[in-house]
């Protein structure tokens, strides 16, 4: 492991973050010596951003953390053409007002995360439609287009997996790899910003904007990026069955945010709290080394401090709260998620199946009869036997709700309305 003599970058490595880097050795040599300006890109192809994003905010606040001054781009250009990376097909074109509220959605969430202003390390945050949408097409063609070539561009692998698979790759698309390079030299001219970071599966995309800087402005630019981060079972992070883990509360409760951090598998633990949160090193390697039911409380504090992070230590506080009522005490707090029903259809009865889709426990009808065959749902803390079992309003319990469950880690309430 090469031995780092910035607080940035030292960091990173020590935390897990640095899967590949074009100059790590000059990179660190240029942080050591004062406060460098770097961005991350973030496309506005919905209204807030999930886990999967989560790795990527935490690399802008440490740099922040450690003197440097991080750039948020907003994707208000790019995102008219969508990034190819990791995609099997064309992304869905957006209107230009369904960007414009995205990008409204997404920039609440960086005020949790960063510290915005006007100082030497204060963050900012741009928009590249700023200097893309003003683009003409034939110089772009002549200044940007000519340093890239057809054979070159053809061995991404963003390129390759759609080709490979015959899947279209539209001319318009193929056109992203480019227009990010180009961020990344505008961003160097307008903000001296010399370091571009990102995931692994922007590696080509960072490398062509290094590249293109050097050629255009003899500029010494750098690219960093994060590993591709999956569970130990495999699964994709910030994707479950009941849905994406989004960043913010209007898209999923700080409780639900809580449960899914709570629900770690064990081999992840240290990994996780060593990337999603602020703990100490020391107190990391005490945590991870917990054994058996012990390991559960490691859980508890990687939800707690996650959550911090994301929704507030009051939000955080109330889900960790919520969680120890329902599930040490056994009782239906509030705080879980809830779905309203009408008295008069719950009198008549309503079938478990659809309130378990209702309530996010189940993606479907037949993932609900699943779970129910299965012994795996309850209602009111018994297993419900029958997959056409009804709710009525003899159910509901001394707190006047229905409690759900799927399995023994998440919950649910019915209530009448």
């Amino acid at each position: 492991m090469t031995t780092l003599t910035s607080d940035f970058l030292r960091t990173l490595q020590e935390r897990g973050f640095i899967h590949q880097c074009t100059d790590l050795a000059g990179l660190d040599e240029r942080a050591a010596k004062g406060p460098i300006i770097a961005y991350i890109g973030f496309d506005c192809t919905a209204d807030s951003l999930h886990v999967g994003s989560l790795l990527p905010i935490m690399m802008l606040r440490w740099l922040q953390k450690t003197g440097h001054k991080p750039i948020v781009l907003m994707g208000g250009g790019t995102t008219k053409i969508g990034d190819p990376s990791g995609k099997d097909e064309a992304r869905q074109l957006l209107t230009d007002e369904a960007i414009n509220a995205n990008m409204a959605g997404i920039k609440r969430i960086f005020g949790r995360y960063l510290s915005f202003g006007d100082g030497p390390t204060d963050a900012v945050m741009v928009n590249n439609g700023d200097w893309l949408d003003g683009l003409k097409y034939i110089p772009l063609l002549r200044d940007v287009g000519r340093h890239f070539t057809i054979n070159r561009m053809l061995t991404f692998e963003s390129v390759k997996l759609r080709l490979d698979r015959e899947q279209p790759l539209t001319f318009l698309e193929f056109n992203y790899m480019i227009l990010q390079a180009y961020d990344f030299v505008e961003l160097f001219r307008r903000q001296k910003c010399v370091l571009q970071m990102g995931g692994s599966d922007q590696w080509g995309n960072i490398i062509n904007g290094v590249e293109l800087g050097r050629r255009t402005d003899g500029a010494e630019l750098f690219g960093l990026t994060t590993p591709l981060l999956t569970t130990s079972s495999g699964a994709k992070m910030g994707k479950t069955a009941a849905g994406a883990i989004w960043l913010t509360a209007d898209k999923l409760s700080a409780y639900d945010f809580w449960q899914y951090w709570r629900n770690t598998e064990d081999a992840d633990v240290g990994r996780f709290l060593r990337l999603y949160t602020e703990l100490p090193m020391n107190e990391v390697a005490r945590l991870e080394s917990l054994q058996g039911a012990e390991i559960n409380e490691a859980k508890k504090i990687l939800a707690f401090e996650v959550t911090k992070l994301a929704h507030g230590e009051e939000a955080a506080t109330e889900a960790a709260e919520t969680a120890r009522r329902t599930f040490e005490q056994g009782a239906a707090a509030e705080g879980l998620p809830t779905i309203d029903v009408a008295r008069a259809e719950l009198e008549a009865g309503l079938p478990v199946v659809d309130l378990l889709v209702s309530a996010g426990l189940a993606a479907s009808k037949g993932e609900a009869r699943r779970l129910i065959k299965g012994a795996g749902a309850k209602m009111n803390d018994a297993a419900i036997a029958d997959e056409a079992a009804k709710a009525t309003t003899a159910d509901l319990n001394a707190d006047g709700v229905i409690k759900l469950s799927a399995g023994k880690k998440r919950h649910a309430l019915v209530r009448v309305v």
